[in-house]
């Protein structure tokens, strides 16, 4: 009796131990291949210090989900908790907010007017095709502030199994970004550059409103050059990032030493270059026609020291977006897609944080960028399809394109380069050089920096109706978002990103989906398998376990 009391006792200690050991420690172990539910160490980072509430309202909920975005809406969930269990002050609850029919269309409107658009989905189930809406964002609030969390990562020409696909590998970095935004000050100055004829403000209003949210932003002409140089040089110094979007007129010697000087310095630039003159809407006149020709801005040699060169060729490719035209006479006329081979669609095979799960990048009128030896780090962000052809100036452009049969034989160019990052220490244009004016402190070696160029400055370049911006990258002829604005925040952020949350987006989630039309057609054998072959293995079993029963006691 004393003996089975003792192990009693033992056991009811180590039972104890075990609840107060975990209680006291907890861990969570992620068995996934691809670690989908560990979260970055960037990510970690941004919320491990959060000492006040962060309230995440997640409107993706509700029954009627196709199966896709059940997945979806779990993943979203799983995150969370990860992000809860790092920091305790994340808080997060789903939201359906059409389940109650009276209150259906309010709710529509006012989520709406806060920018969250809902979403019309294609239901394939049980053989069925159905409709049905959905709100795939959710809004963090912190310290009364609120920010809007996209949950869909758009792709154009994307199913819905692809479109959830990259919507799960964007989670981790849209909730990181947004909490980043909560709370972080801004720390980073970005310089719009004047003064050479750059792009209006309301042509790039949208993507400097986006940035905005991140950095400090700032104008700065470099016409007080001609002035007093050594000043203009020091007042940029100011700035981490330079920003020139689509400059016209050509740079002085004196502009490009201070730019040169800035580089040298460390900072870092973002460069939309045109080496071509021609707007398209300069083709909307009378005889819709006009000469492209060569636009020299005086920077070869600056770029070339660099390790890159823009060429004054256009590029023309049969994968591109298609340029809208009004077709018939008076009230007759209607708008239509027609081809266009100007318009070059880009994209990019690398598994860069700028270009990861990028959605396809419209640009105008591009030119084609070399890549020069030098001790420079060059990445390829951006490339055309390879059915392309060069074309040089000048060139007289036509509307009357879009009426011809393309000959695929003469596109044979294969892939062109569109934009590229430069990276590493950089050796100063005016290296062993007559300077244009005296440096107090001349640097002829940079500290580590980077630099991106892109050969099109109306990759940047909104939409203007109305005198109200629209939004970079949306064509509102035929409803399609193309990429630019995140192309241009992924590389102001990878720029500028010290705390390395850019790299989040390089993480690759592999997602399975079951075939629904498979599903449909096989669902009936299915359903016997698991309902019916059960139930007649167990009265197998049972009918065989009672004849043998019965056979060795009545014998």
């Amino acid at each position: 009796m004393n003996k089975n009391i003792k192990h009693i006792t033992i056991l009811l200690v180590v039972l104890f131990a075990i609840n107060f050991l975990g209680n006291k420690v907890f861990k969570r172990f992620d068995l996934t291949t691809d670690k989908r539910y560990t979260l970055s160490e960037s990510a970690i980072n941004i919320v491990k210090d959060i000492e006040s509430p962060i309230i995440v309202d997640i409107f993706l909920s509700g029954d009627d989900f196709p199966s896709e975005f059940r997945r979806l809406q779990k993943e979203t969930k799983q995150l969370l908790e990860e992000f809860s269990a790092k920091n305790s002050h994340i808080i997060f609850k789903f939201i359906n907010p059409l389940e109650d029919e009276s209150t259906r269309e309010q709710n529509i409107q006012q989520l709406t007017q806060r920018g969250l658009t809902p979403m019309q989905l294609s239901v394939q189930e049980n053989g069925k095709a159905t409709q049905a809406i959905i709100f795939p964002w959710a809004l963090a609030s912190y310290n009364d502030q609120t920010v809007v969390i996209p949950l869909i990562k758009n792709k154009i020409g994307a199913s819905q199994q692809e479109l959830v696909s990259n919507s799960v590998q964007h989670l981790e970095y849209a909730f990181s970004d947004g909490f980043n935004k909560l709370t972080k000050p801004k720390r980073k100055k970005i310089a719009i550059l004047k003064g050479n004829n750059q792009l209006e403000d309301k042509y790039i209003a949208d993507f400097a409103k986006k940035l905005g949210e991140y950095y400090f932003i700032a104008p700065f002409t470099l016409d007080s050059v001609a002035r007093n140089p050594q000043k203009t040089l020091k007042d940029i110094k100011v700035f981490d990032l330079i920003i020139s979007a689509k400059p016209t007129e050509a740079f002085s010697e004196e502009e490009k030493l201070v730019l040169d000087q800035f580089t040298m310095n460390g900072g870092k630039s973002l460069w939309l270059i045109d080496a071509v003159a021609m707007e398209k809407d300069s083709l909307y006149n009378d005889t819709g026609k006009n000469v492209a020709v060569s636009r020299d801005l005086n920077l070869t040699d600056f770029f070339f020291k660099y390790g890159v060169r823009v060429n004054p060729v256009m590029i023309s490719t049969l994968y591109s977006a298609p340029i809208t035209l009004a077709i018939g006479a008076g009230s007759e006329s209607q708008f239509q897609p027609l081809r266009w081979p100007y318009s070059p669609l880009a994209s990019s095979n690398s598994n860069h944080p700028i270009v990861n799960n990028l959605n396809l990048v419209k640009f105008d009128f591009a030119n084609q960028i070399d890549t020069l030896k030098n001790d420079i780090n060059k990445t390829i962000l951006l490339e055309t399809a390879p059915l392309t052809k060069l074309e040089g100036t000048p060139k007289e452009i036509s509307l009357d394109l879009v009426t011809q049969e393309p000959d695929p034989t003469l596109f044979n160019k294969g892939n062109q380069t569109l934009a590229v990052l430069l990276e590493g220490e950089f050796t100063s244009v005016f290296n062993n050089r007559l300077k244009p004016f005296q440096l107090s402190e001349e640097k002829n070696k940079s500290t580590p920096t980077k630099m991106i160029v892109i050969a099109d400055g109306d990759v940047i370049k909104n939409d203007v109706l109305k005198n109200k911006p629209q939004e970079l990258g949306f064509d509102r002829w035929t409803g399609k978002t193309y990429g630019n604005k995140e192309f241009l925040l992924n590389t102001v952020n990878y720029l500028l990103d010290d705390d390395g949350l850019i790299n989040i987006r390089s993480k690759e989630i592999a997602i399975t989906f079951l075939d629904q039309k498979k599903i449909a057609a096989q669902k009936t054998k299915w359903q016997l398998i698991n309902i019916a072959l059960p139930l007649a293995l167990l009265t197998f079993f049972g009918l065989g376990f009672n004849y043998f029963r019965k056979k060795k006691f009545t014998s």
